[in-house]
């Protein structure tokens, strides 16, 4: 047949544009190309004839109109015939768009015999093959996209494995096959860590704690400054794997990433160890000082152990930073700056400045926390009415902007010591949602402040049943037994069963050493909440701590930190009542 025109062409684009499928190799031929360049306006020839033509157009009318498996047959086989790169990627596409993966997988097949050397024929088949769960078939597709990436991103594809293969169901498997494919990689050479550290998370995934802090083991041997077994330590963190908290402090020890770091500090301030957060944003800070979010992290963690002048230090030093830098992604950590800000000048007493700070905000997402602040800054000058409608008034986009306001409304109560009004706000809230757990845990601890216990334990018993894995229920109720000195025993068990779900949850442990201390065990207190005190140093654990050390005869010891306590709260409530109650004057 005669070759047809790039005009007609344009049909089979105009048809083919919705798919968005890219203009094909086979539009134009190299002679034609170069014939066209050098006489302007002459009309330039397919090496596709019409028969061709007419295929695909059936194929792709077959698509729109609802028998995939006909279009998919007539693209396969043009592209068979042109041996068109694009072809074949429409028929594997339209396979695995008609949910057939036998058919995607002969189509990428057929395209790898025809173009071996295309990484990209090869990914389709690795890709499906894994998508299909048939494991041990993507061992050589594997091997080759590894042979077939370039030396400078080798590394990549490497690291890369492990979410290719996160689909698969025998993750076992899947690690040893893995394995195989790395066995040339683990040698000491430029991607020894990187195999290492892709081996390690396979072997995480498939529940080897033991093999996978073995493949961390080995990436740090291969190349100690390399980050990727250090992440994966991270990944691993917990109680149950202290050997990964080791590996992870062996590269910290060196000359460590920042973000390895940063994550390490996110990581602990989860887990509630403040002070080793703490240690490390220090360590952020110093080693590049113009690094933001450290000094954002690190002022609001020292706002929360009252260090108002290292906090207001941290936080204008992140302004300085962030506004110098511009960063659209910077709008949030600086509402964040600027409501910490104004939680330290409304915590000294200044409201004017308390109020300045709240005005830079300009994120209408953070309009329900800035208008927060100021009713609260309106509560402190008495007008409390005013502070109340002013949550009230502000609109609603869903159902998370009124729990928000509840939210507010209750804790503008709350720290108003308001606590039959704030009962009442809640009381309301629940009989529309009488399974919310979370109103229930509020309500309770509201009725623990009302004197009304025994419905504060009705009220947690009935949270325990809804959320049996909340830990908060288990220690506000064994904690309160032990402060009565009630029921100790079943106290006790209770916070232990609340250490289950937060292990090393510092106001747990101070919990658990007040039974401890309930029930005469004077050192195993003491060990308790010198732990906790040390990972959080907060005015009521210290309060417990001196009293435990005062009833241990380490009275200098207890004396001072009281005072530590009272630097950081000096009208928190357990401190002033344990004070009173011993009759101790600092």
């Amino acid at each position: 047949m005669k070759p047809l025109s790039n005009a007609a062409l344009a049909l089979v684009s105009s048809l083919l544009c919705s798919q968005l499928i890219a203009p094909p190799a086979w539009a134009q031929s190299p002679s034609t190309e170069a014939q066209s360049s050098t006489v302007e306006g002459s009309v330039s020839n397919s090496s596709m004839d019409g028969e061709l033509f007419y295929e695909l157009l059936i194929g792709e009318i077959s698509l729109r109109t609802g028998e995939p498996g006909t279009g998919f047959s007539l693209l396969l086989d043009a592209a068979r015939k042109t041996n068109d790169a694009a072809l074949y990627q429409r028929a594997v596409d339209t396979a695995l768009q008609s949910r057939s993966g036998f058919s995607a997988l002969q189509a990428a097949k057929a395209w790898k015999a025809a173009q071996p050397q295309s990484r990209e024929a090869n990914r389709y088949v690795l890709q499906i093959l894994v998508a299909l769960n048939r494991i041990p078939e993507t061992l050589e597709p594997l091997k080759t996209e590894l042979a077939m990436a370039p030396a400078t991103e080798r590394a990549l594809a490497i690291a890369m494995v492990p979410r290719s293969y996160a689909p698969v169901t025998d993750k076992k498997a899947a690690a040893a096959l893995v394995e195989q494919a790395l066995a040339d990689y683990f040698a000491p050479t430029a991607t020894a860590a990187t195999a290492w550290t892709s081996a390690g998370r396979m072997r995480w995934a498939a529940g080897d704690a033991a093999g996978a802090l073995e493949a961390v083991q080995r990436g740090q041997a291969a190349d100690a400054a390399d980050q990727g077994p250090a992440l994966l330590a991270l990944e691993m963190l917990g109680p149950k794997q202290p050997q990964a908290e080791a590996l992870l402090q062996k590269y910290l020890a060196s000359k460590p990433q920042i973000e390895v770091r940063m994550a390490y500090a996110r990581s602990l301030l989860d887990a509630q160890r403040y002070s080793e957060a703490s240690a490390q944003l220090q360590a952020v800070t110093q080693s590049k000082p113009d690094y933001p979010e450290a000094w954002l992290v690190l002022g609001s963690l020292q706002m929360q152990g009252d260090q108002l002048a290292s906090a207001e230090a941290s936080l204008k030093r992140y302004v300085e930073l962030a506004t110098q830098q511009q960063a659209e992604e910077r709008a949030r950590g600086l509402t964040q700056a600027y409501l910490v800000l104004a939680q330290i000048a409304e915590k000294r007493n200044n409201l004017p400045q308390a109020s300045a700070w709240l005005d830079k905000i300009e994120d209408p997402q953070a309009l329900i926390s800035t208008q927060s602040r100021r009713a609260a800054l309106l509560a402190k000058q008495g007008r409390m009415q005013d502070a109340r409608k002013l949550i009230t008034d502000l609109p609603e986009r869903g159902p998370e902007d009124t729990r928000a306001k509840l939210n507010a409304e209750v804790q503008l109560l709350r720290d108003a010591k308001q606590y039959p009004a704030a009962y009442d706000l809640l009381a309301q809230a629940i009989a529309k949602e009488p399974q919310d757990s979370d109103l229930l845990y509020d309500q309770a601890m509201l009725a623990e402040k009302l004197d009304r216990l025994s419905e504060m334990e009705g009220l947690l018993r009935q949270v325990m049943q809804l959320k049996p894995e909340f830990p908060h229920a288990y220690n506000a109720l064994g904690y309160s037994l032990a402060e009565r000195n009630l029921r100790l025993p079943e106290a006790k068990t209770l916070i232990q069963k609340a250490l289950q779900y937060a292990p090393g949850d510092p106001f747990i442990s101070d919990s658990l050493a007040w039974v401890e201390f309930r029930l005469g065990n004077g050192a195993e207190a003491l060990r308790l909440l010198e732990a906790a005190y040390k990972a959080k140093p907060d005015p009521e654990i210290a309060a417990h701590l001196g009293e435990v050390l005062w009833s241990l005869g380490q009275r200098d010891r207890a004396t001072a930190v009281w005072k530590e306590g009272a630097q950081q709260s000096a009208d928190n409530e357990t401190l002033q009542a344990t004070l009173k109650r011993l009759r101790v004057k600092l």
